[in-house]
């Protein structure tokens, strides 16, 4: 990316929901909080956090009583543990109100505590008839956001110290704040088409299959209706980007990469580079080495095209991703 484009996107930081007890606001059930440090210290410097709290914004107080999921895991009630007060039709009605506000804030992504009744987006809990707990529920709160705005990235804070997990979830939160800046005020198919251009090697880094279907239908753009377009290549997009790319996949990329300059690069340099992406491809080395001399070549041979792509810098540099074998 340009350092024009990376100026742009400081000055207009992503939109991310996130379960606010995740920013050190004492809101959880037992007047604390769960503040992870990665997330307020370090990622908060690159996003706009929108803070969501279930239970607080459906009107219970702090602290309360703790809560669990019980019944049909696809149904779920929330219960107070120890009164039995079901708190399922309250949280519901909110939910689905909240979730329309959120479809107006221009959201990127979300994230939710894990494992919580109304937040967690996996293996929550669920207590059978005999109170016997099962880890296959989704929270209230997190189903009814997922169901509503299903093309959003979605993470839980456990999930995100997962390496991969915390690279994909970051590395699309940032690729999608780009594509709606770009379309912003000119939703345009030239506007799309340029997005598109800068963006065709960091999707092939993640699905090239979905890359050659998104090549189709921009290059098909003036066939369909407006609306359409913009709405099917943010669904492509989004979908492309949820496949977690590969040392194979990248390699793959490099590899193309390293094409653009086969004219102006000296054998023993060639073959340095291929050294390197073998190294990668086989987990010795973290990407960040092969794309470190990719953008050295991008700079010592001014190679235009490779300049402007999205892949040689997705997400700001003080973030530390592709630097795990």
């Amino acid at each position: 990316m340009t350092a024009k484009a990376s100026s742009a996107r400081q000055d207009e930081r992503p939109r991310v929901g996130i379960s606010t007890c995740l920013l050190g606001e004492n809101v959880r059930y037992d007047g604390g909080h769960a503040r992870d440090r990665f997330l307020t210290d370090t990622f908060g410097e690159f996003v706009e956090w929108v803070p969501v709290c279930p239970e607080v914004e459906c009107g219970l107080p702090v602290p309360r009583e703790a809560m669990h999921l019980e019944g049909d895991p696809q149904a779920p009630r929330l219960v107070t543990i120890k009164t039995g007060l079901d708190h399922t039709a309250r949280m519901r009605k909110w939910a689905r109100r909240r979730v329309k506000e959120l479809g107006g804030e221009d959201l990127v992504g979300f994230i939710f505590k894990s494992r919580s009744p109304s937040s967690g987006m996996e293996r929550v809990n669920v207590f059978d008839e005999r109170g016997v707990p099962h880890e296959i529920g989704v929270g209230l709160w997190a189903r009814a956001f997922m169901d509503h705005l299903p093309l959003l990235p979605v993470e839980d804070e456990g999930r995100l110290h997962d390496p991969v997990l915390h690279d994909n979830f970051i590395e699309r939160i940032f690729c999608l704040g780009r594509y709606r800046d770009a379309m912003n005020g000119r939703r345009s198919r030239g506007a799309l088409v340029e997005f598109h251009a800068t963006h065709k090697l960091q999707l092939m880094a993640h699905n090239p299959k979905t890359l050659k279907e998104m090549g189709r239908l921009v290059a098909h753009a003036k066939e369909l209706e407006h609306g359409e377009l913009f709405s099917e290549y943010e669904r492509l997009l989004t979908g492309a980007l949820e496949s977690k790319s590969t040392p194979g996949k990248n390699a793959n990329v490099l590899q193309h990469a390293l094409g653009y300059f086969k004219k102006v690069l000296a054998p023993e340099e060639r073959q340095e580079l291929l050294d390197v992406i073998e190294r990668y491809r086989k987990e010795y080395v973290p990407l960040v080495v092969p794309v470190t001399l990719l953008v050295h070549c991008v700079r010592k041979y001014e190679e235009p095209d490779l300049a402007s792509q999205s892949y040689l810098n997705p997400h700001p540099l003080e973030l530390k991703l592709r630097s795990h074998a």
